[in-house]
């Protein structure tokens, strides 16, 4: 019989009706993830109320949140590289389903702060595992829609949270951060029983010496999609190292240096538009940004970023998409200047929206595609860590800079995207239509 690669049986089996079933499986977590980091900002007030605590207290929930996803993209990538991505997966999910459940009966202040930072560690943990899977499932020419697909999920958590905070704030609920907390945990309970269905990556299969089972894993994805499995045996990989210092060794490691860069500073400026600005805006006049119905808005404007990120990373390119979304992300930050009215400001956010998860979409297409098998996983999971560094790093470094002025925030911001823009630039690679390795 002859051999084939498994880039060749990949493509033989196509994308359709599996790929649909996994992007869903996937997709359905990852708006419960969106729904859980977002959920900080909508929570902090009733938190308060019931502890009796002052808001700046009540936010310390979303600090532990932070810390717990740095730790466990890091750790769980790395489990996934070494040990299969199907058993992180489930765990993963497993978790965030119940300490996000036990979060919303949480019965003291402290013992919130533990269930939101084992949360944190679950949710951080799904980043990885899940786009890496999703990854080692499509065949090079369709991989980057298919990925920026996935991100875009995020959108949906973030209008269902809204939908949901706008309907408790109505409705004069009491404690709706309980609520709230239920909620969103419950696709991740979904998707417990649905995460069974989804067999081991036959990257990991093959990178492990399990060719016959990898092979059988690429020939049920081509039956799912109506197509005649490929004739053939896997030929055989040699064994990648999966050690850390593997990602920062040689060619590998500046590609690393460099996409961590961009993940840092657009996490940083992310989290300051979206979390900083607001607050600032509303001490301005300009309260109706933290209204429920404009934060629909908002999140209605990201699904045509995410459009355009997914047409663009494959016609263009995964890094000319990228740079051209920072790009427009730092001129973006230029509209808070010249904005003088609600309406301006509304179209400034509303451009940032875009823009600003437009740059996450291909961000999160881009990264899986620049390392190996062996180290994917872990590659994803470090990205995500130094994200939720970020995430950790925004408040204290945008509180030194508001000291100064608004511009002088905006400034930094625009600065930090433009940054990024360079560091993508600086990337040896372009990975469109490029089998994995």
């Amino acid at each position: 019989m002859n051999a084939i690669t498994i880039e060749s049986a990949i493509a033989s089996a196509g994308t359709g009706r599996f790929q649909r079933r996994l992007i869903g499986v996937f997709g359905l977590v990852w708006a419960a993830d969106a729904m859980q980091v977002l959920a900080v900002g909508f929570t902090a007030p009733s938190i308060a109320r019931s502890f009796g605590l002052s808001v700046p207290q009540a936010l310390q929930t979303g600090t532990v949140f932070f810390l717990g996803m740095l730790f466990g993209a890091w750790g769980f990538g790395r489990l996934a590289d070494r040990f299969g991505r199907r058993r992180v997966l489930i765990v993963t999910v497993l978790l965030d389903a119940v300490f996000g459940l036990l979060s919303g009966v949480a019965p003291s202040f402290s013992i919130l702060q533990l269930f939101r930072f084992l949360t944190g560690l679950a949710v951080g943990g799904t980043l990885p595992v899940d786009y890496a899977m999703m990854a080692e499932f499509l065949p090079a020419d369709r991989r980057g829609r298919w990925l920026v697909g996935l991100e875009a999920f995020w959108a949906l958590g973030t209008l269902v949270l809204s939908l949901v905070t706008w309907a408790l704030v109505t409705a004069g609920v009491e404690a709706p951060w309980r609520w709230v907390f239920a909620i969103n945990a419950a696709p991740a309970l979904i998707g417990i029983g649905l995460r069974l269905w989804i067999p081991e990556s036959p990257f990991h299969l093959l990178r492990t010496g399990r060719g016959e089972e990898a092979k059988t894993v690429i020939d049920r994805v081509a039956l799912a999609n109506g197509r005649a499995p490929a004739a053939g045996t896997l030929i055989a990989r040699v064994q990648g190292r999966t050690s850390m210092k593997a990602l920062f060794a040689g060619a590998l490691g500046r590609r690393t240096l460099l996409i961590l860069v961009a993940w840092l500073l657009v996490s940083v400026a992310y989290y300051g538009v979206f979390a900083w600005l607001p607050s600032r805006l509303v001490g301005q006049g300009y309260g109706f940004v933290r209204g429920q119905g404009f934060l629909v808005l908002v999140a209605l404007a990201q699904l045509p970023g995410y459009a355009l990120a997914a047409w663009g990373v494959e016609v263009w390119g995964r890094k000319p998409t990228l740079i051209a979304f920072l790009g427009l992300s730092a001129l973006g930050c230029i509209f808070y200047v010249l904005a003088g009215t609600p309406a301006l400001i509304a179209s400034a956010t509303l451009t940032m929206s875009f823009a600003l998860l437009g740059t996450w979409g291909a961000l999160y297409a881009f990264t899986p595609e620049l390392y190996p098998t062996a180290l994917r996983a872990t590659g994803m999971g470090v990205a995500g860590a130094v994200a939720r560094f970020g995430g950790l790093l925004a408040p204290s470094a945008v509180g030194l800079i508001v000291a100064q002025s608004f511009g002088t925030a905006i400034a930094f911001f625009a600065v930090l995207l433009a940054l990024s823009l360079v560091a993508v630039a600086f990337l040896d690679v372009e990975t469109r239509k490029q089998a994995l390795t």
